[in-house]
């Protein structure tokens, strides 16, 4: 009887803790939403008018085919009211009763590995019923008329984050994974999930951005970004980094990597194993980084123009001055790869020789076909990006990141919501996911130019983009040229990005292909033997001709990079330290530029 009043004592002691920690969370919830600044509600999905249009195509098929529309209405109806009649019979026989399963449409989805999911009634006819809502969804979207390619891709999209949206594994009373959790924990689970939630609105300015990975187990320059450097050189735009040699000669012209500044540049340097600065520097190269600026309200006019000349151009000044080099070797990873195309026209536009060759890694220029960007290319996405600046002066990193996101809504979004905020798990120690959670601000005039004329108007590959007092065209860019593109990339598609090499104006072009997708292809090194990559030097024909008569290596790209960069990188000379005289250190790799948070 003792031990029952003691288990009975404890239970209560446990749940007026948690009771305590909720009321104080609660608080600490209330404060951080109170400082909320939410982005311009035009960014949280389509203008009525796209939805008004699919109804009116659904109205128009009805009206012509009538007997199309109630059969489906019908299958619906019959399907549903039969998954609920099953699951009675089945409560009223007990839990050994046999419980029928329709083709699943759920099959080998991780979210539903539960055995509750085919055991137990109730969950059984939440989850059946929401493959149903699923295909029904997905059936009236695929067979809506009267809407243009653009209009219909759009409207799959958004129709997709709906059903994703809507899954019963994002509610607690209907995920058996967090309700087994809080019974176990004697909802203490719940508790740290509040806790996760709280620390998150706090660290976003009460903006709902889920945590990937565990903050606290990474530190700048400690366990991350370790490669050694100095900051040679500082403006309002960049840092300027050199990264000390481990070679006692290094090629005589310097390499210089312009990464992309929408994140930050460590992705290039996240630990010795899978480190690309790294890899580079035992190479025997010197080599210098870019790290870009994070933006905020005092950067809001900043242009393209300001990036190219405060940026680039500066920075292969710089380089040379350092080096004593003529020229220097280029790389630009993404939007920098982009920019980087503009900068090599706009150099050849004015005689200046000063860049030797230029790498690009999922690098768009022809912007033609916007792929999975489709739905946030069209005017209201854009309209509401522009009110947005408008306001804030710059577009916030948390909006670029949420709509990155919701192109892998369930991997990035839901999945880990579900594991943080409902099974009060821990987010992993995952570098990569570390860095893709340190995001970055865009200037305001910056963003619109991209959006605007590159993006829409497809300027640089049509009738040129005016900058700078010139009018600059792909076919402008004629130095020696190397693209690495990743086969299953969804923000620079290789096949686009090999439309647009197409057109520059080089004599020497190289292109290759590798396994996997916009990060996992670039961040491959030789020692992981995981990815492969593709080569071909005809480039005459269409993307598919190229993939046809092209010859599969084995392993990482970076040695068939590094050979072809090093027959345009000259003699051997004696190693460079960071800096000159006219140069002197300003501060350890990885610099301070990167350790600016966006919320700053």
């Amino acid at each position: 009887m003792a031990t029952l009043e003691n288990a009975a004592s404890e239970n209560l002691g446990k749940l007026n803790e948690n009771l305590e920690k909720v009321e104080t969370l609660s608080q600490r919830l209330i404060q951080a939403l109170s400082v909320r600044n939410p982005a311009d509600p035009s960014l949280s999905g389509p203008t009525d008018d796209l939805f008004a249009k699919a109804a009116a195509g659904y109205w128009q098929e009805m009206l012509g085919n009538p007997g199309k529309i109630y059969e489906q209405q019908l299958e619906y109806w019959g399907k549903s009211v039969r998954h609920f009649m099953e699951a009675q019979q089945t409560l009223l026989q007990g839990q050994n009763a046999e419980l029928a399963t329709d083709d699943d449409a759920l099959k080998g989805d991780k979210r539903f590995s539960n055995p509750l999911w085919e055991t137990n009634p109730y969950f059984h006819y939440v989850k059946q019923q929401y493959a149903l809502n699923k295909q029904a969804i997905e059936q009236a979207v695929s067979e809506v008329e009267h809407l243009d390619d653009k209009e219909k891709r759009r409207l799959s999209y958004f129709s997709r984050q709906i059903i994703d949206m809507m899954s019963p594994t994002n509610f607690l009373g209907t995920n058996p994974d967090a309700l087994e959790r809080a019974v176990e924990t004697e909802g203490e689970s719940l508790v740290r999930g509040l806790e996760n939630l709280v620390a998150d609105l706090e660290a976003n300015n009460g903006e709902m951005v889920v945590r990937l990975a565990d903050e606290n187990a990474f530190e700048l320059g400690e366990n991350i970004a370790t490669t050694p450097g100095e900051v040679v050189y500082r403006n309002r735009m960049m840092e300027l980094i050199q990264y000390t040699p481990t070679t006692e000669q290094v090629y005589r012209t310097p390499l210089v990597i312009f990464p992309p500044w929408i994140n930050k540049f460590y992705v290039l340097d996240l630990k010795q194993q899978n480190s690309l600065i790294k890899w580079v520097v035992d190479q025997g190269y010197t080599l210098f980084v870019v790290s870009w600026v994070n933006p905020d309200k005092t950067h809001a006019d900043i242009g393209v123009e300001d990036y190219i000349e405060e940026g680039y151009l500066t920075a292969v000044r710089e380089v040379r001055a350092i080096t004593g080099a003529k020229q220097v070797n280029a790389v630009g990873y993404c939007i920098a790869g982009t920019t980087l195309h503009l900068t090599l026209a706009l150099m050849a536009k004015r005689g200046d020789k000063s860049i030797k060759s230029a790498t690009f890694f999922t690098a768009l220029t022809d912007f033609a076909e916007h792929g999975e960007f489709t739905p946030f290319l069209d005017d209201d996405f854009v309209d509401g990006i522009e009110h947005e600046i408008e306001a804030q002066g710059i577009l916030r990193s948390f909006i670029m990141g949420r709509t990155m996101s919701f192109l892998r809504s369930n991997d990035l979004i839901y999945n880990p919501a579900v594991r943080s905020y409902m099974m009060g798990e821990t987010p992993p120690a995952f570098d990569l996911l570390y860095w893709n959670g340190d995001g970055a601000n865009l200037p305001g005039r910056m963003t619109i130019q991209y959006l605007r004329q590159l993006c829409q108007a497809n300027e640089f590959v049509d009738n040129g983009f005016e900058i700078l007092g010139e009018r600059l065209h792909i076919g402008d860019v004629n130095v020696p040229l190397m693209s690495v593109t990743c086969e299953t990339d969804h923000i620079a598609p290789w096949k686009d990005c090999y439309r647009g090499f197409q057109q520059t104006g080089a004599k020497e072009r190289s292109f290759i292909v590798s396994e996997s997708g916009h990060i996992a292809g670039i961040v491959n090194p030789p020692s992981k033997k995981k990815y492969g990559h593709y080569t071909y030097a005809d480039l005459s024909g269409s993307a598919d001709d190229w993939m046809k008569g092209a010859e599969f290596n084995e392993g990482s790209w970076w040695p068939t990079w590094e050979t072809w960069l090093r027959k345009r990188s000259g003699a051997k000379v004696s190693a460079r330290e960071p800096g000159d005289s006219e140069h002197p250190p300003l501060a350890p790799a990885p610099g301070t530029y990167v350790r600016r948070k966006a919320t700053d």
